[in-house]
């Protein structure tokens, strides 16, 4: 096994810091879309919780932005090339079928690519369509009376409520694939546990093993030598 160094300290920070962001926002989410429960007041604990989460997210959001810009981070892994396209099928037919026959997986993660194909298009549509969505219909449907003012002078809430809970039903299905996939590493939790130490596992490259072996004598020889 070699331990390859994939997801950097600040990008692990705020993937924490989101989860529990996005659980929150789901849960009060479905709070919200009882019956009843929106016509509480604006102090209700559903109501107040949604709202600064959703800034929160706003926020949290910016700081991926920032740092995938300033690092590069977005064009390095999140950018879609030729070969992606090739490597779709392959990548769909491991998760549907492969997979369940204990094949190896055709994709070896990499600091310089760590997504396959599939996670491209996932995690990519996710924070570059399906979140910015969420964030500004979600400022439409709060009560800035400056944003408030036009959606009603252009009775426009019903469709922006529809697109905000169409677009949470979106991350919720996400959610659910994201928790599937987390699993589906050498063991059951090393995809999580990569994401809390930054290290991930992977299988040695053919010959590995007699090259390590190979170096550890000749290194024990040259230590001899020099003794002598």
């Amino acid at each position: 096994m070699k331990r390859i160094y994939l997801h950097p300290f600040p990008l692990r920070i705020w993937h924490w810091v989101n989860a529990l962001l996005v659980l929150l926002l789901i849960i009060t989410g479905i709070q919200l879309r009882i019956s009843g429960v929106p016509s509480l007041g604006p102090r209700h604990p559903s109501l107040w919780i949604h709202k600064y989460a959703g800034w929160a997210m706003v926020a949290s959001c910016v700081f991926w932005l920032v740092y995938s810009l300033a690092s590069r981070n977005l064009s390095r892994q999140y950018a879609f090339r030729a070969r992606d396209f090739k490597g779709i099928f392959a990548q769909a037919k491991f998760y549907l079928i492969s997979i369940f026959k204990g094949e190896e997986n055709p994709f070896r993660p990499s600091p310089e690519e760590k997504f396959n194909p599939l996670q491209k298009l996932a995690y990519g549509s996710i924070m570059c369509i399906f979140a910015p969505i969420l964030m500004v219909t979600g400022l439409l449907c709060s009560d800035i009376q400056f944003l408030r003012k036009y959606i009603l002078l252009w009775d426009a809430a019903g469709l922006v409520n529809a697109i905000h809970v169409l677009g949470a039903y979106v991350f919720v299905l996400y959610l659910v694939v994201h928790l599937y996939m987390a699993t589906l590493g050498r063991t059951t939790f090393a995809h999580i546990k990569a994401m809390i130490v930054g290290y991930e596992e992977e299988p040695g490259e053919p010959g590995d093993e007699e090259r390590n072996s190979t170096a550890e004598h000749t290194e024990t020889a040259e230590r001899f030598l020099q003794k002598g």
